[in-house]
Parts: C-alpha cells; structure tokens; sequence
C-alpha cells in the first residue's frame, strides 16, 4: 500500500502471519499512525474555514484508508490459516476498533462544529419563519387583534444577534408589517361598514314600529266607535225607556276608548324615542370608525415609508459587515501562509545544522541527506527530528 492513500504500510507478506499471530503485533503499524494523528493535532487547523474542515476529513479518511488496509491483509491472512483464525480475528478487532475511535477522535471538533452550525441556522430559520405566520389566522380577526400584533412586532429588534440573517430578517419583518397594516386598515373598513349597515337596520326597523303603533291605534279607535255605535244601535232599538242610560253608558265607552287610545299613543310615542336614540348611537359609531379608518391608512403610510428606510439602512450595513468579514478573511489567509512559510524555513534550517553535523561525523554529504529525510519521514524507528 502507498503512504499517499494510507498513514502506515502493511507489514510484508513474508512477516504478515507472524505480526497478525502475535497478540499486539500490529502496534508497530498503529504507533506509526498514532505519530501522525499526534503531529496533525499539534496544529488543529481552523474550522471556520473551508480548508480547515477539510483538513479533518482528509485526516479522518487517510486513518480509514489505514485501517481498511491493514483489516484487508489480516482479512486474506484469516482466509489462509484457517488453524489460527481467532488469533488473527481478534487483532483484525482491536485494530478495526483502535482506528475506528481513533477515526472518531480526529473527525468530532468537524462534526461538532457542524452541528453547532445546523442549530444556529435552523434557530434563525425558525424566528423568520414564526414572523412570517403572524399573518396567518384560523378566522378573521378584529382591527383590534391586528394592531395589537402590529405593536409586538414593532417591538421586536432586529440587530446584530441575526448575524448573516440580518438583512433578510429586516426584510421580513418590514414586509410582514406592510401586511399586517394592509389587513388592519381592510378590516377597519369592514367593521366601519357592519356599523353603518347597523345604523341603517335601527332605523328602518323604528320607522316600522312606529307605522304598526300608528296602525294599532287607528284599529283601535276604530273598533271602539263601531263597538259603541252597534251598543247606541242595539239600546235604541230596545225601549226608548233606556235610552237615557244607554246613552250614559256610551258616553261611558267612549271616555274609555279615548282613553285606550291616548294610552297607546303614549307607548308609541316612547318606543319611537328609544329607536331614536339607538339609531344615533349607531351613527355616531360609524362616524368614530371612519376616523378611526382614516388614522390607520395615515399611519400605515408613513410606517410603509419608514420601513423602506430601515431596510436601506439594514442592506447597507449588511453590505458593510460583509466588506469587514472579507477583509478579515483575506488577513487570516495571508497570515497562514506567513506561518507556514516560516515553520517551512525554521525546519530547514534545522535539517541543515543537522545535516552539517553529519558530515562533520564522516558520512558523505549523500548519505546524510538520505539520513535526514528517512528520519524526518519517520522511517527509522525511535528516532526523530526535534524542530
């Protein structure tokens, strides 16, 4: 196998069964991998950036590509030396699992930071989301339920705690309250227009009760006078002895239904007043809500238009803040690249003092060089390059 797709070698054919057999033989190929694991955390790259994160998955993969390696040639070895399987199966375990933690150990700050990511964005997500659904409801509500949501939302600051989301969060909430308003001044219309048709039925219904009160009485007094008449009639028609007391008795009859006709006039006259009365509050209710119309489009217009400064204003600062977020990218870059170059040069300067020093032991100038770079590949087991 090549160090370019895997951290270690798998041991030679010719050792293999005897590495696999011995309990623990496979350390040897672990602690290389464990030397590279510890050299890349001596330096954990930054996981704000693209490359960073790369960074640990190309290390978690390289440590897969090991372990699936070494699992393949102990795999082949098991299928061979059917006499020792368990042996084998238990060290193909322990490296499998070793590699697997291992694995896990070098890729959790990626996946932690990850599911930090995930969550700060599904959190802003939601908060627009729930801005959104203030416009939504189960039945018409009342002017007075709409501005009442028109107040809380008013309330609600978008600042920096929106972070990238800010502009579209501003935008939100402008084009909800531009809805809200539209939805308030409709149903202020509406219940302005309920009012009036209010006024409207009181009225028509106290001019129908006045006719049938003017109607009753008419009926009434005309009843009473073919009820005496048909009474004078009948007494006439009797004895003439009576007529005196008949006559006593219609003038009688007569002062009760002038009577019962004053009294119904009376009730009229007082339920006339009533509806009224009813129907000028319900006038007067209709004027106050076009008012109250007419205050809610005003202000809504100038809210529309401070809305559209504020999301002038949000947009250029948003503008802003990207400038400075890029700005301060391009600086981390070039100071990375200032830091390698400078790791690269301090780890030259040692290999050459090194370097010296073995051509000053007696090795030739060819063979210290092949020295250092197996060394400084790790090559040479127990010996290593301090920088």
């Amino acid at each position: 196998m090549s160090a370019n797709t895997e951290l270690a070698a798998v041991p030679p054919a010719e050792t293999a069964l005897a590495v696999y057999s011995k309990p623990n033989g496979l350390d040897p190929w672990l602690d290389q991998v464990r030397a590279k694991v510890d050299e890349f955390k001596k330096v954990l790259p930054d996981l704000k950036t693209r490359k960073g994160r790369e960074a640990y998955a190309s290390m978690a993969h390289s440590i897969a590509k090991s372990k699936t390696a070494l699992e393949a040639v102990g795999k082949e070895i098991s299928a061979k030396q059917k006499e020792i399987p368990k042996l084998i199966d238990a060290e193909r375990k322990r490296v499998w699992d070793t590699l697997e933690a291992w694995q896990k150990e070098v890729r959790k700050p990626l996946d932690d930071w990850q599911a930090a990511e995930d969550a700060r964005v599904d959190k802003h997500n939601d908060a627009i989301q729930q801005i959104k659904d203030l416009v939504i409801f189960d039945q018409s509500p009342t002017a007075g339920h709409v501005a009442n949501i028109i107040a809380d939302l008013e309330l609600l600051e978008i600042g920096d705690s929106w972070e990238e989301f800010l502009a579209e969060a501003a935008q939100v909430k402008d084009q909800t309250l531009i809805k809200l308003r539209t939805l308030h001044a409709e149903r202020a219309r509406y219940e302005a227009e309920q009012a009036e048709l209010l006024r409207l039925r009181a009225e028509a219904e106290a001019q129908a009760q006045r006719d049938r009160d003017a109607q009753i009485a008419r009926e009434a007094e005309e009843r009473t006078r073919r009820e005496a008449e048909q009474r004078a009639q009948a007494e006439r028609e009797a004895a003439a002895r009576r007529e005196q007391e008949l006559l006593d008795q219609a003038a009688a009859a007569q002062r009760a239904a002038e009577q019962a006709a004053r009294d119904a006039e009376a009730q009229a006259e007082r339920q006339r007043l009533q509806l009224e009365q009813q129907a000028e509050q319900a006038r007067l209710a209709a004027e106050q809500a076009e008012a109250n119309r007419i205050a809610a489009e005003q202000r809504a217009e100038q809210e529309r238009q401070a809305a559209a400064k504020r999301a002038e204003q949000a947009a250029e600062q948003a503008r802003a803040d990207e400038r400075r977020r890029a700005d301060a990218a391009a600086a981390e870059i070039v100071r990375q690249q200032q830091a390698r170059e400078a790791d690269l040069e301090h780890k030259k300067q040692i290999n050459r003092a090194a370097l010296e020093a073995f051509i000053e032991g007696g090795m030739t100038e060819e063979c210290a060089k092949q020295a250092i770079t197996l060394i400084a590949q790790r090559k040479i087991p127990a010996i290593s390059i301090s920088y």
